[in-house]
């Protein structure tokens, strides 16, 4: 579609209106849905209802029938197949006669409130070609979800004479509808909704009429862009005909476009990290605006050697920098190539994405051009959804709460929200904005201004090096956007469980690192919480974590040049460390073991939040006390699938047979009360120690030059 040639009327595409064309059979609902009635809540219009209680248990069966019929109401797929809508290409589709579609959906909706808190964006314009007899429709959401038709298109064909509609040939016509950036600060989108309607010839139906729309998208004033050039201001070099700058829309004298880097760091994952290599090559649009993807391979399983690899990197010529280093976790991998775009000079930012995410490739340019207009710098997130629940979305952005020291929602968020059970349309709650403090890095957009001001990640190895750099940056003026829209599949955390294996270690010793950088003078209020981590671990009979623990606490005292000092070495002495206990001892041969005497049963009745606690309290204070020895059981007691291997299943249990997260093997785990006893001493003392020294601690690792340019170059110089 032509472009309008002066600047004042000229347009800049954000947000391609896309469509699956590999698996649509399990993301459709993130695309495309069915339109069905809305089906609007009683808290959008009342907000003092959400705080009544609701009384189930005063609920007769007449109302809760009706409950029943009100959750189920306007559900759009209710898993139903869009069967009326035809994928035609990644930018077209074909609705059959008689449909009615929506694409208020999570990729193809525009998240308006985003691009009015974060941007210098004014308005936004919708364009898009249609063929055929039918309707379009553009809708405006609030933040309450309730919405509105902005403005409504008739089409019957070739003679269609609407305002903002144009004849552009072969019973094309072009639609486009300006709409003023106003009045969603607190949450709103913008949609289009398409339906078929039959064209009717006498008293007949002509069946073979359909509805074709094709390069759908949402675009924002050039002029308002602030991010122009290339490069990250250190870095005064031309694009000198560069390809990946064809086609770049350029504002008055301003450069052309910025580029970005990738950095993708991989562990003996080289199929899942060629597959990456392979996505970004395939989208044209994206490597316009791509400088280089830096590929850092720690592993011994190498990407380089992959059958496709050489076609990869003949595709990508110079747009792939193929780096191999010693496995330093992925806060080395990452940092590596940061470093490696900031030096290069060419890039304004860069993008760290997971070497086994699977990425919707229209993400990495949103988020880049979402950049663009931002009105300071800010990192730019994506959402992650379960590879194994393809419209599941686990979280869009996370915070750090400040009392467990552990990831959770947005406030006003959840985790886990399926769309194909509940679209964008019909889930008001999701119409908000929502502010996080960080995003997790299988998927964030990190400008190079930023890495200069800020440095790199925490030599941490691997947990919380993302948690900590959001809460960095934001303590610097660069808060984290979580951009709907914006998104990778992932494997989700449910078939992990690290306190089972030697992650526990890293876990801790960084989460409280993280807190030691960011809270000071708050050490006295997390002695319960270092000591209700390691009677946790204990109750679930998970010995060797409660060494891990200790270990890592311990290690934080040691002062934040140790982090540097042992980042290639440390890993080993972890494993090391695990070695003797019960649980760590598994066997993908499950024969091996005594037959189990029972099988276990979970028969636990559902608990509030508060009861939960009293029981963990009171589990606790049984296992102190208790003279249970499973040491010395000539079976294993119960047999315990992983899913069950939750702390309440463990009370009374002397052993169990317990099956890996990973479902291939399984750990006799046996009850050792004196050990319980004695660890939960040791950790009191070390715990008692660190809280002493918090103020201490926080200033060392404050001051340390841990994290800055310098320092990394000389670990990689070492490698």
């Amino acid at each position: 579609m032509a472009q309008p040639t002066t600047v004042q009327s000229q347009w800049e595409t954000v947000n391609r209106v896309v469509f699956p064309v590999v698996d649509s059979e399990s993301i459709m609902p993130l695309y495309a849905v069915r339109w069905t009635r809305p089906h609007v809540q009683e808290s959008a219009f009342d907000s003092v209802s959400q705080l009544r209680r609701a009384d189930v248990g005063a609920l007769n069966s007449v109302g809760f029938d009706r409950a029943l019929r009100e959750v189920g109401a306007g559900t759009g797929f209710a898993g139903d197949e869009c069967v009326d809508l035809t994928v035609l290409s990644r930018r077209s589709v074909r609705l059959e006669s008689g449909a009615h579609i929506s694409f208020c959906t999570y990729f193809n909706a525009f998240p308006a409130s985003y691009w009015q808190r974060w941007t210098n964006a004014s308005s936004v314009r919708f364009v898009a070609q249609v063929r055929g007899t039918g309707e379009i429709r553009v809708f405006q959401s609030t933040a309450r979800g309730l919405f509105s038709a902005v403005k409504t298109i008739s089409l019957s064909g070739s003679d269609s004479k609407n305002d903002g509609v144009v004849q552009v040939g072969d019973d094309w016509v072009a639609i486009d509808v300006e709409i003023p950036l106003s009045g969603m600060l607190d949450g709103g989108y913008l949609w289009f909704d398409a339906s078929c309607v039959p064209r009717h010839s006498g008293a007949e139906v002509d069946a073979e009429q359909a509805l074709t729309i094709r390069d759908a998208e949402w675009q924002v004033p050039v002029a308002d862009r602030v991010q122009s050039g290339q490069g990250d201001g250190e870095s005064d070099a031309a694009d000198g005909g560069d390809p990946r700058n064809a086609g770049a829309v350029h504002s008055g004298g301003a450069c052309a476009d910025t580029t970005c880097s990738v950095a993708i760091t991989t562990y003996n994952r080289p199929s899942y990290c060629l597959g990456q290599l392979k996505a970004i090559a395939g989208e044209t649009e994206l490597r316009r605006r791509l400088d280089t993807v830096y590929c850092v391979d720690q592993g011994t399983d190498k990407v380089c050697n992959q059958e496709d690899f050489n076609a990869v990197s003949l595709d990508l010529g110079d747009q792939l920098t193929y780096i191999q280093q010693s496995n330093i976790g992925g806060s080395g991998g990452f940092s590596r190539g940061m470093l490696e775009s900031v030096d290069a000079g060419r890039s304004a930012y860069t993008i760290l994405l997971d070497d086994d995410a699977i990425m919707e490739p229209e993400s990495l340019l949103r988020s880049i051009q979402f950049e663009d207009y931002a009105k300071r710098p800010v990192l730019v997130g994506g959402g992650m959804f379960h590879l194994d629940g393809r419209t599941m979305l686990h979280v869009q952005g996370e915070r750090f709460d400040r009392g467990s020291l552990k990831p959770c929602p947005p406030a006003g968020a959840s985790y886990n929200h399926d769309f194909a059970v509940s679209p964008l349309r019909d889930a008001p709650e999701l119409h908000s904005r929502f502010d996080c403090d960080y995003s997790g890095w299988w998927m964030c957009l990190i400008p190079n201004s930023v890495i200069r001001e800020i440095g790199l990640s925490l030599p941490l190895f691997i947990k919380y090096d993302d948690v900590e750099y959001g809460l960095r940056a934001r303590e610097h003026g660069y808060p984290t956007v979580g951009l709907p829209g914006v998104a990778v599949w992932h494997q989700g955390w449910h078939d992990k469980d690290i306190s089972r294996t030697w992650e526990e270690y890293y876990a801790q010793r960084n989460r409280w690192i993280c807190a030691l950088l960011h809270f000071p003078n708050a050490g006295k209020r997390y002695m319960f919480r270092m000591m209700y981590e390691d009677a946790h671990l204990g109750v679930k009979l998970m010995y060797s974590g409660m060494a891990l623990h200790h270990m890592a606490l311990r290690d934080v005292m040691r002062g934040p040049t140790y982090l540097m000092e042992t980042l290639s070495t440390k890993l080993a002495e972890v494993r090391a460390a695990r070695e003797g206990y019960a649980d760590s001892e598994v066997s993908d041969d499950v024969e091996s073991f005594p037959a189990p005497v029972a099988v276990f049963e979970n028969r636990r009745s559902a608990l509030s939040g508060s009861e939960l606690a009293k029981t963990a309290a009171k589990e606790v204070v049984k296992a102190v006390f208790s003279r249970q020895d499973g040491t010395h059981d000539d079976a294993p007691q119960v047999a315990m699938k992983s899913k069950d291997a939750v702390w309440p299943s463990f009370a009374g249990v002397s052993s169990a047979l317990v099956t890996t997260s990973d479902g291939n093997g399984a750990a006799w785990l046996k009850r050792d009360s004196k050990l319980y006893r004695r660890n939960l001493w040791e950790c009191r003392r070390i715990a008692s120690s660190l809280v002493r020294r918090w103020n201490q601690l926080s200033e060392l690792y404050g001051a340390a030059d841990l994290s800055s340019l310098e320092s990394w170059r000389g670990v990689f110089s070492r490698l």
